[in-house]
């Protein structure tokens, strides 16, 4: 019986930051040196961020990160760290000069092996075999006696190619760097995808993923160990980034290594207590997400602060709330923009949580600008309406344009779906914390958020009646939301099945919805298109988030 001690690093790399990313590589080798560790596991294309996305199809970038890996391992052998094993993920090339998803196995400042991903992923919003061609050979290599195997990612989500070829060589260990994006009760998922394999293969499973938010994705981490027989023996935590160190007992030489690093099994000592994650609330999940997707999209694009409008209603306290929690209420910057339909509540409700969350707020009544507007365009009517909205959001862009703001769109997915959101008005914005959340998600999101406050001894960031009070755009004298859509419990069910779950009208009747309703909300949905291709990105948490999971042409006469 051998053993072995292994650094999982769960860090959040940038994309296309080389340097930075080599730096932070090199950070966390010292630190699991420091730990003991013979080799440290880095997740997928951890050098040079991942989704890399058509960056991979320019040669410069390709002979960019090429450079930077070897560099990388000169600089591990100079910097002391020689003797721990590392592998780190990085973009390669094939002879043909197309680009590879790859592992480099360094080792006394070279790197003595390339494993390259077999299974390129091509759903949802992975575009893999787009911009890579895949590798065609597994590797297995020893250290202290141990036959190590490697897979990427998606390499065991199948059970065909790398999975199979391991289970024939009897490796006695396998690691698993990846890139494996947050979604709502998938963490579950693939800790039974990793229990199977581990059984599958008869050898322990190292796991490890990234953390970090990229444009919409956001990465939780959820980095996890377990033994031959499938049993959870470690299990780092979500959303934060840190080392997590683990000793693996295996048996000595049960395979045939492409490559030797050392044979003999080193003496055995006491492993290491580790402990094992619990599990957040999928409320709690769900917050951490949209707080990491906020802060890395602010922190990565250097946006200095956040700016958004306060009706007083429940999405944009929510989000204000989401922004404090991401970048600090000193950052964030609120503004009522009443008009002479808005109610008193909406701006006492907006003060409110200007004043809980300690965030920076002002007032710009923008009845000036629409009358000028009416009387020089005679709007009347849907126009009148939407000339509100546009007025708000270029109010918005100007502030952001002055003061260096990045402006927050409010939005929620309820709204995106059916179109309820009018163009360069509150659509508009860079970035969309909330736009996968249902609406009946972000009234539980927002209590949730509360009852953590209040538990934490802190005061509540959402007013109460930003949560209890009937939704409306207040465009018009005494509008409701529910005059334009149907009630959104009943809305929220129907587009679940929709576009969720790609239902259709014979799923949302089967469900048990009146056909005319079911009839209404699609055309809502499908004629909206065009509309939700213009809106800003904003972090996914969905199986089916609007953007690269869901693609549908604008123009199509099919109404089903």
């Amino acid at each position: 019986m051998g053993q072995v001690r292994i650094a999982l690093a769960q860090i959040n790399p940038t994309v296309g930051a080389l340097e930075a990313n080599a730096d932070l590589i090199l950070t966390y080798a010292h630190h699991a040196q420091a730990a003991g560790a013979h080799l440290v596991l880095f997740p997928e294309m951890i050098l040079t961020g991942y989704p890399v996305e058509d960056l991979a199809m320019r040669a410069s970038f390709r002979a960019a990160s090429k450079r930077m890996v070897n560099a990388l391992a000169e600089r591990m052998l100079v910097e002391g760290l020689g003797e721990i094993v590392a592998l780190v993920g990085y973009l390669e090339e094939s002879a043909s000069a197309k680009p590879q998803n790859a592992v480099a196995l360094i080792h006394r400042g070279t790197i003595l092996a390339t494993y390259i991903k077999h299974h390129l992923p091509n759903y949802g919003v992975f575009d893999e075999y787009r911009n890579f061609v895949p590798g065609d050979r597994s590797l297995i290599f020893r250290l202290h006696g141990i036959d190590i195997g490697i897979a990427i990612c998606e390499d065991i989500w199948r059970s065909s190619g790398p999975v199979s070829e391991l289970a024939q060589r009897k490796p006695g260990l396998v690691l698993v760097p990846n890139g494996s994006p947050f979604e709502r009760n998938k963490d579950d998922l693939r800790l039974a995808l990793v229990k199977r394999r581990a059984r599958e293969i008869g050898a322990p499973l190292v796991y490890v993923n990234m953390i970090g938010g990229q444009d919409d994705l956001v990465f939780d981490g959820d980095s996890v160990v377990v033994n031959h027989l499938g049993e959870l023996i470690a299990r780092a935590p979500q959303f934060i980034e840190g080392l997590m160190v683990v000793d693996i007992g295996s048996q000595i030489a049960t395979g045939v290594p492409d490559l030797v690093i050392s044979e003999n099994p080193i003496q055995q000592y006491a492993p290491l207590a580790v402990g094992i994650s619990k599990r957040a609330s999928e409320a709690e999940q769900i917050w951490r997400a949209l707080v990491v997707g906020l802060r890395d999209y602010v922190e990565k694009n250097k946006f200095p602060s956040v700016i958004t409008g306060m009706s007083g209603g429940i999405d944009s306290s929510l989000v204000m709330a989401i922004a404090a929690d991401a970048i600090g209420a000193d950052r964030v910057f609120g503004v009522a923009l009443p008009s002479r339909y808005s109610s008193e509540h909406s701006l006492s409700d907006a003060a409110e949580c200007a004043k809980a969350i300690g965030l920076n707020y002002r007032v710009i009544p923008i009845e000036p600008m629409v009358t000028t507007f009416l009387q020089s365009l005679s709007l009347t009517g849907l126009a009148e309406e939407n000339i509100q909205a546009r007025i708000r959001g270029t109010i918005l862009m100007g502030l952001s344009n002055q003061e260096g703001h990045l402006v927050l769109a409010n939005g929620n997915k309820s709204e995106l779906a059916v179109g309820y959101s009018t163009l360069y008005g509150d659509a508009v914005g860079g970035y969309a914390p909330i736009k996968d959340l249902f609406k009946v998600d972000v009234w539980a999101l927002a209590k949730w958020r509360n009852a953590a406050a209040i538990a934490a001894g802190q005061i509540p960031p959402i007013p109460e009646n930003s949560i209890s009070k009937e939704p409306s755009a207040e465009l018009r004298p005494g509008q409701k939301d529910s005059d334009s859509l149907p009630e959104y419990e009943i809305l929220d069910q129907i587009l679940n099945i929709y576009i969720d779950n790609d239902g259709g009208f014979a799923g949302i009747v089967a469900a048990g919805f009146d056909p005319q309703l079911a009839r209404r909300v699609i055309g809502l949905v499908d004629r909206a298109e065009y509309k939700r291709r213009q809106y800003p990105p904003g972090t996914k948490i969905s199986r089916r988030a609007f953007g690269k999971d869901r693609r549908l042409p604008i123009t199509s006469g099919w109404k089903e």
